[in-house]
């Protein structure tokens, strides 16, 4: 299956399946995104992954100025693809979207499970790209213009462990991590969006977690650009030790994945076609 690195697995801790959705979003167009990310769920789901966790508002693209429109409610019946695939596949979907609460709107992301539940996370911490990280200054505007931050922090239930979800900035925090540790979490999965010159850094910010909390760290990442912005790419699986083990280079689709066994972790990059 690919590459294999060396690691035993505790009698206590039940094995993984961690997968990272890295996608090539098109502006505002959630029916196109919907059948990519329908695409990437059969992949994953054919590799036997547990859990496939997408990119920061991966249904809409990074498009601040098209949220309010095209917002999704907490059971939105454009989901319902997704619920399905779950269902299909035995996999968990973490897929990122605009979310109006109320009167409140939120970056969010869904948890949609095999048996037909759904429960959201919304982002914590809000960021802003610096004029930098476009070539021309023009950059999205900062997203408390468009968001306020939120507190639903569900977490992930895996077969005999559990996950804890973040949303780009709030990775940015290093209690953000610490907390899920303290919750029982084993595994985090980071739902990101960050252009070329971040990826080293950030990577190495969630490495660390990795080390420092013994979480195996998943980011999903965009494969191509949004919101006016050059995308990283760079969607990589990190075990509780802070190894690295497999990445998706930029450009393009694909999806990272990291099986956990008696032997160790097994890897492979899957890179697709057709954007």
């Amino acid at each position: 299956m690919g590459k294999r690195h060396h690691a035993s697995v505790s009698p206590m801790t039940k094995a993984r399946s961690l997968a990272a959705a890295q996608t090539v979003p098109v502006r505002g167009d959630v029916e196109a995104n919907l059948a990519e990310h329908l695409r990437l769920a059969r992949v994953a789901a054919e590799e036997g992954a547990e859990v496939l966790v997408f990119p920061e508002l991966s249904l809409t693209g990074y498009e601040l100025d098209l949220a309010r429109d095209l917002a999704f409610a907490p059971e939105d019946a454009r989901l319902e693809p997704l619920r399905a695939a779950a269902a299909e596949g035995n996999t968990i979907l973490v897929v990122g979207a605009p979310v109006r609460l109320g009167a409140r709107q939120h970056i969010g992301a869904f948890l949609l499970y095999p048996d037909g539940a759904l429960e959201l996370y919304t982002k914590q911490r809000l960021g802003a790209f610096p004029s930098s990280a476009s070539p021309d200054g023009v950059v999205p505007p900062p997203e408390a213009s468009v968001f306020e931050p939120g507190d639903l922090d569900p977490l992930v239930r895996l077969g005999g462990t559990t996950a804890a979800v973040a949303v780009c900035a709030d990775t940015g925090r290093p209690e953000h991590a610490e907390r899920a540790a303290r919750r029982g979490a084993s595994s985090y999965l980071a739902s990101m969006f960050f252009t070329p010159p971040e990826l080293e850094q950030e990577s190495e910010r969630l490495r660390s977690y990795a080390r420092r909390h013994a979480l195996a760290v998943v980011l999903a990442g965009y494969g191509g650009p949004s919101g006016g912005l050059a995308s990283a790419g760079g969607s990589s699986i990190w075990s509780e030790s802070g190894e690295l083990l497999v990445r998706l280079e930029a450009p393009g689709s694909g999806v990272a994945l990291a099986v956990e066994g008696e032997a160790g972790w097994r890897a492979r990059a899957i890179r697709l076609g057709g954007r």
